[in-house]
């Protein structure tokens, strides 16, 4: 009677009883922390990967946790010990703990000092950290110097200074890679749209409010909504000192097409565009832009795409940070169960746009 009861209380499991039951045959170590599985004729629960002979579907029963499991009344099984961390866990908390020295680091660290820091040889390390983070140690330490610089460069009195206070021995090399890691020249990023002209409208469409914003290159963002003054406070803060007005009738003519592709979207946008990132999330957004108007893909498959398998969390950072919301489809990203997972525009948004896409 006691577990029944406690059953009720369970955790909600993250995947289908069918996902689950084909993630046990091929000992899926994707699902590794998603569910564990018992067995009645044993009384034993196990992990997906057990390398215990394959049970009798019939006999199998699913739980989201440890827990949940010996509430029921089964106790772990003592060859894949599920209660106890995974070695990809533990390596993924050694490569974890890496990244905050690199980051933390004033001068970048060498190979060796890092592994050392992580009890891995150099070799073993490197190849480890490069396939969990998608990145090698050197890459992403230069990519924290970058970050650095980007916050730097907001609070410095000159470029130079934000340059060498961020960790680079020398500007030349820093200049070398600056184009591709912000999208845009140092000056041009510290001055947050200086002396540029940025035209505006905001407007009603179909999803609530709509903001459109163009630079002399391009639609710079489109950003959606309930409140039009929160967009308004949006694209100032992101061209804090860019000259902002109100677009004319030729303005007006573009933002009518971009509303009139929010309305239905597809394949074909014939405006120029003005993306502004890292290379990273031009990278991820250029795959949105590749997703057929109508199908979906998961940020795992995106990561695949840009051939960085296990960058799927910044992946999804990227869709986060995309402010040309449609015209680059974040929405079009899901999870790899199917859930429609966040939106930076609201869930309703992308459910809606993917039903006109798809209808």
């Amino acid at each position: 009677m006691t577990a029944k009861v406690l059953s009720r209380f369970a955790s909600p499991l993250s995947a289908s009883d069918d996902q689950m039951w084909a993630a046990i045959i091929v000992r899926d170590p994707d699902f590794e922390s998603r569910f564990v599985y018992s067995v009645k004729t044993t009384g034993v629960y196990c992990r997906p990967t057990c390398q215990a002979r394959l049970p009798l579907r019939r006999n199998v029963a699913f739980h989201a946790s440890c827990a949940d499991a010996e509430a029921e009344g089964f106790r772990p099984c003592k060859r894949c010990r599920p209660r106890d961390p995974t070695v990809a866990a533990e390596t993924i908390a050694k490569i974890s703990a890496a990244c905050r020295f690199i980051e933390s680091a004033e001068l970048p660290p060498s190979l060796n000092e890092i592994a050392a820091a992580a009890g891995l040889s150099a070799y073993h390390f490197h190849r480890t950290f490069r396939s969990i983070v998608g990145l090698t140690p050197k890459a992403y330490g230069e990519a924290q110097r970058h970050r650095r610089v980007r916050e730097a460069l907001m609070v410095s009195e000159t470029v130079t200074s934000a340059i060498y206070d961020s960790g680079f021995n020398s500007s030349g090399r820093f200049y070398a890679t600056a184009q591709e890691a912000f999208g845009m020249t140092p000056t041009r990023l510290r001055n947050k749209g200086d002396s540029e002209i940025i035209r505006f409208a905001i407007g009603d469409c179909s999803l609530g409010c709509i903001l459109v914003a163009a630079s002399g290159k391009g639609i710079c963002a489109v950003l959606l909504g309930n409140d039009a003054q929160a967009l308004l406070r949006d694209l100032e803060a992101r061209f804090a000192n860019a000259e902002l007005i109100g677009g004319d009738a030729e303005f007006d003519a573009m933002a009518a097409t971009v509303i009139a592709f929010v309305d239905k979207p597809s394949d074909e946008f014939g405006l120029p565009l003005d993306i502004r990132g890292t290379a990273f999330q031009h990278k991820v957004w250029q795959a949105l832009r590749d997703i057929p108007s109508g199908s979906t893909a998961s940020y795992a498959q995106i990561a695949n795409t840009i051939a960085k398998p296990k960058a799927v969390r910044a992946v999804a950072r990227a869709c986060a940070a995309n402010a040309i919301a449609v015209v680059v489809p974040c929405h079009r990203v899901v999870r790899t169960d199917g859930d429609l997972s966040g939106y930076r525009w609201g869930i309703d948004r992308k459910r809606e746009l993917l039903r006109r896409e798809r209808s």
